[in-house]
């Protein structure tokens, strides 16, 4: 579990056969084992190597196929945050780390314009929270098919929000809490099955 706030750039250093190797500095993997859970532009992986100044992930087709971290390039920018800790504050929201879609930059910050998909457009609701890249953010306006966001100078700074274009794609994990509300109303909603009915 994570809470959007990230922690470190880091940058890929290098991609091949679906290993990633992935730089950072020296604190953000201290204390990391093999096997720890990363966050990379919101999607979690699971580091398989450590090495110094850094650390290598395997990356899925499925992974690849859901998120942008295909679209990296060995030189990129990476948002980075570790597992949260009972004791840590949660500064975000509650982010599991699995994306829920792509969607494309229409505009850039700092008054971010982001599409996304019809199907996930219900979860978003204004000054509610979403993920973007990893970010957790506070929406700002929602049309049916793209929100806003406004982007503080801080976060432009210190992630890659402040460096993407229109075009590029993001990735994007909507509120955990409104689609598990949704699935108890659903079923609320749906009244007893037929056989129970009978019964």
């Amino acid at each position: 579990m994570f809470t959007g706030i990230v922690e470190e750039l880091g940058r890929l250093e290098a991609r091949h056969d679906g290993r990633f190797r992935f730089a950072c500095t020296s604190g953000f993997v201290e204390g990391a084992s093999v096997g720890d859970s990363v966050a990379h532009n919101g999607a979690c992986l699971t580091i398989v190597t450590l090495l110094p100044g850094g650390y290598e992930v395997d990356v899925v087709a499925e992974t690849l196929a859901r998120t942008n971290l295909g679209d990296l390039a060995p030189g990129d920018p990476v948002n980075l945050e570790r597992p949260v800790r009972l004791q840590d504050r949660l500064g975000g929201h509650l982010v599991s780390g699995h994306v829920d879609g792509v969607g494309t930059v229409v505009q850039p910050a700092p008054d971010l314009v982001v599409t996304i998909d019809p199907g996930l457009s219900r979860y978003v609701v204004e000054k509610g929270s979403i993920t973007v890249d990893g970010c957790s953010l506070t929406v700002a306006a929602v049309e049916a098919d793209r929100f806003r966001i406004a982007i503080i100078p801080h976060t432009a700074e210190v992630t890659t929000l402040g460096g993407v274009r229109p075009g590029d794609r993001v990735n994007l994990e909507v509120d955990i809490m409104a689609k598990h509300a949704e699935k108890l109303l659903a079923a609320q909603l749906a009244g007893p099955t037929d056989a129970a009915a009978a019964g």
